[in-house]
């Protein structure tokens, strides 16, 4: 069990390094900063980091790398109540892993990003788009993730390809309005290192993510609960 455990924290570590190092190091527009990559090629950071660690990590732990994941998969009976909660403390962990090596970049060099943390936020009078951002896009993403990887109905190999594709296209959306979250392990850690309102503001990024993968393990219970073949 502990090499599920230890995979988590590997897998969730290289998805915030990759995903909110992209943002730090390379978040500007590309027409504005020679090695800015802009929105789409954060979206593809963190799809890019899911798809290799499923195909890496996929096998030992099911490559959950976010709590929400985790919680839909407990709640559709797919894990037990124990796992479930040692798969989120060590995604944090490997979160946190993960934001103190960008950390440790920023502190001993530059970056030419819009964030030096890669934390979410919302602006003012913001909040309810942002909930509503992060509920739907964690209930779209968790959907995707129950039925891809279905033992019968779902994609077998082609699981994490598109797994990951769909994380893209949720940031493509939702980085605008959050920064895309609909993982609170990446959420926390980098509150945790920018502290201020990006603390104040977390609990919105835990609270729907998890929502949205409640609601999203409802309605894959409902389709496929009934289906006997």
């Amino acid at each position: 069990m502990m090499k599920k455990y230890l995979a988590e924290m590997v897998g969730t570590m290289v998805l915030v390094l990759m995903g909110c190092g992209s943002a730090v190091f390379a978040g500007n527009i590309a027409a504005a900063c020679g090695a800015g990559v802009g929105t789409l090629g954060v979206a593809m950071a963190f799809g890019l980091s899911v798809i290799a660690m499923a195909y890496t990590i996929g096998g030992i732990s099911g490559c959950h790398i976010n709590p929400a994941i985790t919680l839909g998969v407990w709640l559709s009976k797919r894990m037990n109540g124990k796992d479930a909660a040692m798969y989120m403390v060590f995604q944090i962990i490997g979160a946190i892993i993960g934001s103190s090596i960008i950390y440790a970049l920023v502190s001993t060099g530059g970056s030419s990003g819009v964030t030096t943390t890669g934390a979410n936020s919302f602006g003012d009078g913001e909040m309810l788009q942002a909930f509503i951002a992060e509920t739907v896009f964690a209930f779209i993403f968790v959907l995707v993730v129950l039925g891809a990887t279905d033992e019968k109905k779902g994609a077998g190999n082609f699981a994490g390809l598109a797994i990951g594709l769909t994380l893209v296209l949720v940031h493509i959306v939702c980085i605008p309005i959050t920064g895309t979250s609909v993982n609170p392990a990446r959420s926390i850690a980098p509150a945790l290192f920018a502290g201020g309102e990006a603390l104040s503001q977390l609990w919105l990024f835990i609270v729907a993510p998890f929502f949205g993968a409640a609601l999203s393990a409802m309605v894959w219970k409902g389709l496929m609960g009934d289906n006997k073949e």
